[in-house]
């Protein structure tokens, strides 16, 4: 895949947030868009808004179930003809302190976040090799640093970067780029799903606005980090300083975490 150039971009959990906002920028650029996710009717709308027929394809997709993506893959393929960059984006947060989950939570949490990537990657393979194409994987800040009462979110973006990172090494023969998106706080809906998945409209927004990178921002951030074929990106001002403070001053991010857990857990629990 040429550098820049226009292509074909599949996304899951293209439905909101980041994902979406990828979708409309890679439209922006003038790029075919694929949209996966489980809620049909929202991608199915989108798909419209970026031009329809010929331009952007909404194909219903549960990263969770095995041979979804598969399909999904191959009706891309199908349409458009192949793929030059995949981007797995589908993910939501389990959040609770550990005695407050159970292994069945955390089970619920890797199938989307892990398994997901996972899945998404397989069947992206045989396309992706075929254009030399770019894989990406959305993992998180919470990957690098000891956030409390989020330990099962914490782990699967953990495991997704460890998995860039192995991946990385085995499709560079392959001429496969793979980038390893870890945001902070952006805005999305993610904190408003619970811990079996489902959207919330009664559940608010419980991160600062000043905080929060608009989506648009951040997709356009991420597209040209894959144009480059970068490793990975932080993205965020605090994001790369908790990441920062994670790898060369890991006892005292430890420490400021520890004083912020009874704080932070004990809200966690009165939102589950």
């Amino acid at each position: 895949m040429a550098t820049g150039a226009a292509g074909v971009v599949l996304i899951t959990g293209a439905s909101s947030g980041i994902g979406e906002a990828m979708a409309r920028e890679y439209a922006r650029r003038g790029w075919k868009t694929v949209l996966l996710a489980r809620r049909v009717e929202r991608i199915a709308a989108l798909a419209q808004a970026l031009g329809g027929d010929g331009h952007s394809l909404a194909v219903a997709c549960d990263v969770t179930h095995d041979g979804d993506c598969e399909a999904a893959v191959a009706r891309a393929v199908e349409v458009f003809g192949g793929l030059d960059v995949v981007i797995a984006n589908a993910g939501f947060g389990v959040d609770g302190t550990f005695d407050q989950l159970s292994l069945d939570d955390v089970r619920r949490q890797f199938e989307t976040n892990v398994y997901g990537v996972m899945r998404t990657a397989k069947a992206a393979l045989p396309a992706l090799a075929r254009s030399k194409g770019c894989f990406v994987a959305i993992g998180s800040v919470a990957a690098f640093v000891p956030a409390p009462a989020s330990m099962a979110y914490n782990m699967s973006k953990a495991c997704v970067t460890s998995f860039c990172d192995g991946l990385r090494t085995e499709w560079a023969m392959k001429g496969i780029s793979v980038t390893h998106v870890a945001p902070g706080f952006i805005e999305s809906e993610i904190r408003r799903v619970d811990r079996q998945g489902s959207f919330k409209e009664s559940r608010k927004e419980t991160v600062p606005s000043w905080l929060l990178m608009p989506a648009m921002t951040a997709a356009r951030k991420i597209a040209d980090a894959v144009a480059r074929r970068d490793d990975e990106l932080i993205l965020t001002l605090h994001g790369k300083f908790g990441v920062a403070m994670a790898r060369h001053a890991p006892a005292l991010t430890r420490a400021i975490f520890r004083l912020a857990a009874p704080r932070v857990g004990s809200r966690k629990a009165r939102d589950a």
